[in-house]
């Protein structure tokens, strides 16, 4: 009966997804084609995320550790077990560019909306992932700010243990010397499991924002690095504890 239950409960936030942004795909078309209205559409997106979680009765918990003050420009860097991942990055305040894979410019419509609001990078190709830098200093000096999984993806194949952070993010986070914020993502890693089954599981997701990181107070773009990946698997392991039998 569980199993049932997952499944329908599955089917329901899969339709959900679909409807929902139908019916706000046209209102972000207005946004990408009016010159300087491409933050409303994000913007949009951002309600539509939480609009979402609330409709398939999957509550968030978000734990403010961070001070976040408007319209300055953070990095912000969360570690990636779950699909669930993207749509959560709908909870982070302000303008944001999301920074993702190339091949998510392959999805009907929303490709499109991807492709024309945030950053897309084919992490395959060098001279893309340069570009991709380039694209997010730029929105970084234009006082917007912007989101990776320093993970590079879903790779880890032992959550909630994650791989070894990739260095882009942090040499840009010095070269600009914009402030870090790492993000946990608590339990999306049990709510839907990367297994290929895609079944949702019910419980409370969890979303902690960690004070900023200065990288001027980091002798090296490397030592914040470390640091970023200290403090997100800290939080990891304390919300889901090895239990012993």
């Amino acid at each position: 009966m569980t199993r049932l239950l997952s499944h329908l409960h599955s089917i329901y936030a899969a339709v959900t997804f679909v409807l929902s942004f139908l019916l706000i795909f046209p209102f972000i078309v207005v946004c990408i084609w009016i010159p300087g209205w491409k933050k409303y559409g994000r913007k949009i997106n951002r309600y539509w995320a939480r609009v979402y979680f609330s409709l398939i009765f999957l509550p968030v918990k978000i734990e403010m550790n961070a001070k976040i003050e408007k319209g300055k420009s953070y990095i912000f860097l969360a570690n990636h077990f779950s699909y669930l991942d993207v749509a959560m990055m709908g909870f982070i305040p302000g303008d944001v560019l999301f920074v993702g894979k190339a091949s998510i410019r392959k999805a009907p419509l929303f490709g499109y909306y991807f492709k024309n609001l945030h950053i897309a990078v084919d992490r395959d190709r060098l001279r893309s992932r340069a570009e991709t830098m380039r694209r997010a200093g730029e929105a970084l000096d234009q006082g917007s700010s912007i989101i990776l999984f320093p993970e590079g993806g879903i790779f880890t194949k032992n959550p909630p243990q994650m791989m070894a952070f990739k260095n882009g993010a942090f040499r840009l986070a010095d070269e600009k010397q914009i402030p870090v914020i790492p993000v946990t993502l608590s339990y999306n890693h049990l709510i839907l499991p990367d297994d290929g089954k895609f079944l949702l599981n019910r419980r409370s997701a969890k979303m902690v924002f960690h004070e900023p990181l200065n990288p001027s107070t980091f002798g090296s773009d490397e030592d914040l690095k470390k640091r970023c990946f200290e403090v997100i698997q800290s939080q990891l392991d304390l919300d889901n504890p090895v239990i012993h039998s």
